[in-house]
């Protein structure tokens, strides 16, 4: 099967390159540029996603060939409009799978590490979950709908390719109706601001609309702060990768209630039981 991703290594390099280059020669007093133990470690969690999903892969697509051998009705490849269907459906199980993974804490012990960077830059892009496996029920029901697997993980990493440019600062804002309809630079910024204002907002993964209907969306307005409420002041690639789990256990055989200890785990990374 084609690996978009794998192909497209070579461009994230080259473009993260210019990037810190443009810093070096236009620097901008406002904007954080790259640090080189951040840019590291992100680049570590991103070697450790890829060389993680090689054996993780294998299970993906087993589950979704076993859901569409399945699934009442196959749907053509080679009609466009199936294309089209996948390309909103997809959309719609990124931003549920994104808002969920910002809303129950479980799922945010693995995609905390994507917020973990201070710093905002195309390197952030790459600070990829060691631990992947929350992500499979989000996109099952495709399969079961009938879009082959194989489209479905082209039409993931279509989703991420585009998602690893908008990892900048180096791009204001743009044409309104563009803001007004894609995920862009700008919305993202707040995606990955720990103001008060930012918090569990712009979840879009392509497209920015879901957002405005399901009232998460918020435009970017003061100067965004990077990383976590917070920051957890490491640049180990391990601890990063596993830190919101440590501190999930610890609060879970600390706990006295059950309750608490459910509260622990399912509610929001913020929540603490009642004195």
């Amino acid at each position: 099967m084609f690996d978009l991703i794998a192909h497209a290594i070579p461009v994230f390099v080259l473009c993260l390159v210019l990037e810190a280059a443009s810093f070096y020669w236009l620097p901008d007093d406002e904007e954080r540029g790259y640090e080189l133990r951040d840019t590291r470690t992100s680049l570590l969690m991103g070697l450790g996603n890829v060389v993680i999903n090689i054996g993780w892969k294998l299970v993906v697509v087993a589950v979704y060939a076993a859901a569409y051998l399945a699934a009442p009705v196959h749907l053509p490849a080679d009609h466009p409009l199936t294309w089209v269907a996948l390309f909103f459906a997809d959309e719609i199980a990124y931003y549920w799978y994104h808002r969920t993974h910002h809303t129950v804490r479980v799922f945010w012990a693995s995609h905390v590490v994507h917020h973990s960077s201070e710093f905002y830059n195309l390197s952030t892009a790459l600070r990829q979950t060691w631990t992947p496996f929350t992500a499979l029920p989000y996109w099952l029901p495709l399969a079961l709908l009938g879009f082959p697997p194989w489209m479905i993980l082209l039409q993931q990493s279509v989703s991420l390719v585009y998602q690893f440019f908008v990892h900048t600062e180096r791009v204001g804002t743009l044409w309104r109706p563009i803001e007004f309809v894609f995920n862009t630079p700008s919305h993202h910024r707040v995606h990955h601001g720990s103001n008060d204002a930012y918090l569990d907002r712009n979840y879009g993964g392509i497209l920015i609309v879901w957002d405005r209907l399901f009232g998460t969306f918020e435009p970017e307005g003061e100067r965004v702060r990077y990383g976590l409420t917070k920051n957890i002041g490491t640049f180990n690639p391990v601890r990063v990768a596993t830190h919101e789990y440590a501190a999930i256990w610890r609060d879970v055989r600390g706990a006295r209630r059950w309750r608490d200890r459910w509260g622990h785990m399912f509610r929001g990374p913020g929540w603490a039981p009642a004195e």
